[in-house]
């Protein structure tokens, strides 16, 4: 599994929105140079990820973006998958390989969709709202959920 520029500048976008949430509208000039996006390269995914619903968005000088759902509720299973598509195939094997054991290629297809699950659970864990308080406690501003 690979994650590309396309996820990895999309995910930093959702959560730059994520830090600023409950502020008001985002510029992406703002996002970008916050992020080290190219600015142009942002919009692209930032259109991606409104009409994926991930985001809302509002043109104009006064413009700007913002997440559609508080921060605890979008996964980055959700996020990632907007951006990538599915991050494991669930058939990895070639179409050009004929093996003649059977049984070892269904075994080893079995290994890829094990790992598929563990991995996909695992993000489907952690929130935007995880990636914020994971940043907080970095700089001292932890707020701990009763």
């Amino acid at each position: 599994m690979r994650i590309s520029s396309k996820g990895e500048y999309g995910l930093r976008a959702l959560f730059d929105l994520a830090q600023h949430y409950g502020e008001g509208l985002v510029q992406s000039d703002d996002i970008a140079t916050r992020q080290g996006i190219p600015v142009n390269y942002l919009n692209q995914l930032l259109i991606l990820l409104r009409k994926a619903g991930l985001i809302d968005s509002l043109r104009g000088p006064q413009g700007g973006h913002m997440l559609a759902r508080a921060p605890e509720n979008i996964t980055l299973i959700e996020a990632l998958t907007t951006l990538e598509g599915p991050l494991l195939p669930i058939d990895v094997s070639r179409d050009d390989l004929t093996p003649t054991q059977i049984d070892d290629r269904a075994i080893i297809t079995e290994v890829w969709c094990e790992l598929r699950a563990i991995f996909e659970n695992q993000l489907r864990e952690i929130t935007l709202e995880d990636l914020c308080q994971r940043k907080r406690q970095r700089s001292g501003n932890v707020m701990y959920y009763i």
